[in-house]
């Protein structure tokens, strides 16, 4: 399982140029990891999934998503961490290189990869059939996704997901950390660290939570995050809240505390 994650400073060529330029990697040094659940939160743009995916191809998963077979890319972005891959450290206590990647922007080209490598009889034999049988392409948007979790994610290994909740109703992210709970249950060395902005992933219990919000990553707790305080007033006092957000329309929309006030 994974233990740690440490920044190493002198592998680092350009400390002002992108990914370091992120506030919350730049000041970002060690992470030890307490829970077989870890989630990233924060607001767009604090450097979460960066780090989720700088992780990701530090094992050897595809960069796009996959395992360690899936290797293609076509995002540029992807090849934009490169410098922070080489500069992390990962600390396992015991390393298998099995488990899966998900993210979430870039599933359907992974998925047109499957059917490509399927139509090439070079290949020996059917991806897809890994996948359900049918090309993920066949499916909703949200049958997608949680067709992957559903196939790739009940066994053991290290699972790493970037914003799995962006196709998944409210009843298949619940779903969803039901499939968490039984793999843990089943797999002693099943492990994942999920980036995510639901207020429902994020609530999982026992869940180890690190904030990316104020240019830091610190530990959180789960009635503390952003995502759980603005449902929580949402659901309590739509009216007041919506009033309030209207009558301020030019409100710094990052500057979330007012939300509370």
């Amino acid at each position: 399982m994974l233990k740690s994650i440490t920044l190493l400073p002198e592998r680092i060529t350009n400390p002002t140029a992108y990914p370091f330029s992120v506030p919350a990697i730049s000041t970002f040094r060690r992470l030890d990891i307490t829970s077989r659940v870890l989630c990233f939160a924060g607001e767009n743009g604090t450097g979460k999934s960066t780090l989720l995916e700088a992780i990701a191809a530090h094992i050897g998963f595809g960069r796009e998503g996959g395992n360690r077979d899936m290797r293609f890319e076509t995002s540029e972005s992807v090849a934009a961490t490169e410098p922070l891959i080489r500069a992390l450290r990962l600390g396992f206590d015991k390393r298998t290189g099995e488990g899966f990647f998900f993210r979430a922007e870039s599933l359907f080209s992974v998925a047109t990869q499957i059917d490509e490598w399927d139509s090439d009889s070079s290949f020996g034999g059917k991806i897809r059939d890994s996948y359900g049988g049918v090309s993920l392409h066949d499916h909703s948007h949200g049958e997608t996704f949680f067709t992957v979790l559903d196939h790739k994610f009940r066994r053991s290994g290290l699972f790493l997901l970037n914003e799995p909740e962006a196709a998944l109703s409210p009843q298949r992210q619940l779903a969803f950390l039901v499939l968490i709970h039984a793999t843990l249950r089943d797999y002693k060395d099943a492990q994942f660290i999920i980036s995510t902005h639901s207020p429902l992933l994020l609530g999982y219990p026992g869940a180890q939570i690190v904030s990316f919000d104020g240019g830091r990553l610190q530990p959180i707790d789960y009635d503390r995050t952003y995502p759980y305080l603005i449902i929580r007033r949402f659901l309590t006092d739509r009216t007041q809240m919506l009033e309030d957000l209207f009558r301020n329309p030019e409100a710094d929309p990052d500057d979330q505390s007012t939300l509370f006030d």
